[in-house]
């Protein structure tokens, strides 16, 4: 009897624990504990891989040039032909200031001449056909060099490729022989006149002055640099425009990248050529493709010191310090198969670059950008 009451106190004993093994496993708490846990762990594991083998930042900006639409010479603005974020061609009109004033300086430089080569018995309209073709050639110059060096600038960064840059210069080149040809041209005009007309000093300066009479008649038409858009226009018909002074802003769209700036430890794995997706933020849902053109060497941490004064040390504290970013230049594969206006300067984008061919890494990315792109409906 005694042992039968044993086994039954024992019974009764183990009756609770069994309950309470029950209760902790059909216990939500503790099930939404391990998955949180689970699912931090490998949020964290992911975190420092794909951060090195395939980064990811929303601090994308559309970059392009900027020009201000400066007039070389002054007077009155008769018209203008564009109007505030207007999309413009290259060589499309701009502005028109009155010509009237340099025109009639023509027309006293040419008279000039014509009196000067009259005392002198030598032909005048040859020097000054001449004249003319030299100006054309040289502002022809004048505008392929101001074209070529955008390209030139974007051939250093290795946006562009070496060929376009060998384009640019062959430009130049033909540019310059136009000019020489023109030049010689006009030498042989002046020869026509005979020796005492070659060296007469007011023939030269009857030319001078008629050279620069015409340049500025050219210079009282303004036209697009290249294809592009007009912002901050606050100028209309008689308003006085001074040499010099801006007018309106030229924002280029032949030449657009992107810039990203990204924390030191994304650079590990980094090399130019690493295939890029974009979401822009203003077309959510499409993905773009470029390539890493550039990675920056430095960045201006501090303000420099002051000549002749003391250094000056910034200092953090905490546990964990701001990690530095540098910026990486990024080229779409295709820019003329993006619609109009999708590119605008200052625009945010995300970027997710692939630097390996692990599998999994990269279908996860690609599926990360892809969301990222349909939540931009969103934010």
């Amino acid at each position: 009897m005694a042992e039968d009451d044993t086994k039954v106190e024992e019974q009764k004993s183990a009756e609770p624990t069994k309950e309470k093994a029950v209760i902790a496993s059909k216990d939500p708490v503790r099930k939404i504990t391990k998955i949180v846990l689970v699912v931090v762990a490998f949020v964290f594991v992911w975190y420092v891989i794909a951060d090195r083998h395939a980064p990811w930042s929303d601090q994308g900006r559309v970059q392009t040039y900027i020009t201000p639409v400066v007039p070389q010479v002054s007077g009155r603005i008769t018209d203008v032909y564009v109007e505030k974020d207007q999309v413009v061609e290259a060589g499309e009109r701009l502005f028109q200031i009155d010509p009237t004033d340099y025109e009639l300086a023509v027309e006293t430089a040419e008279s000039s001449l014509e009196l000067a080569g009259q005392e002198i018995g030598a032909g005048v309209a040859t020097v000054v056909t001449a004249q003319a073709q030299l100006v054309v050639a040289e502002t022809n110059l004048e505008h392929i060099q101001a074209q070529s060096a955008r390209v030139f600038e974007l051939e250093k960064q290795k946006v562009f490729s070496v060929s376009e840059g060998d384009k640019a210069r062959a430009a130049i080149k033909q540019g310059k022989a136009q000019v020489r040809s023109a030049e010689a041209g006009l030498d042989k005009a002046k020869q026509a006149l005979g020796a005492e007309g070659d060296k007469n000093p007011r023939i030269r300066s009857a030319i001078a002055n008629l050279k620069q009479a015409q340049l500025n008649l050219s210079r009282t038409l303004v036209f697009a640099p290249s294809y592009g858009g007009i912002t901050n226009l606050q100028v209309d018909s008689g308003f006085y425009a001074n040499a010099g002074q801006a007018v309106m802003t030229f924002v280029e769209f032949n030449n657009i990248w992107l810039q990203v700036n990204l924390r030191e430890n994304n650079l590990a794995n980094l090399q130019i050529g690493n295939p890029v997706e974009v979401s822009l933020d203003v077309q959510p849902g499409v993905i773009y493709s470029g390539k890493i053109s550039s990675i920056g060497f430095a960045v201006n941490s501090t303000t420099p010191d002051a000549i002749g004064g003391l250094s000056s040390v910034e200092g953090t504290t905490g546990w964990l310090r701001d990690a530095q970013r540098f910026p990486v230049m990024i080229t779409f594969d295709d820019v003329g198969s993006m619609p109009k206006g999708s590119l605008r300067l200052g625009g945010q984008a995300d970027v997710q670059v692939y630097t390996g061919k692990n599998w999994f890494v990269n279908s996860m990315c690609w599926l990360w950008i892809r969301a990222l792109s349909w939540l931009s409906y969103v934010y």
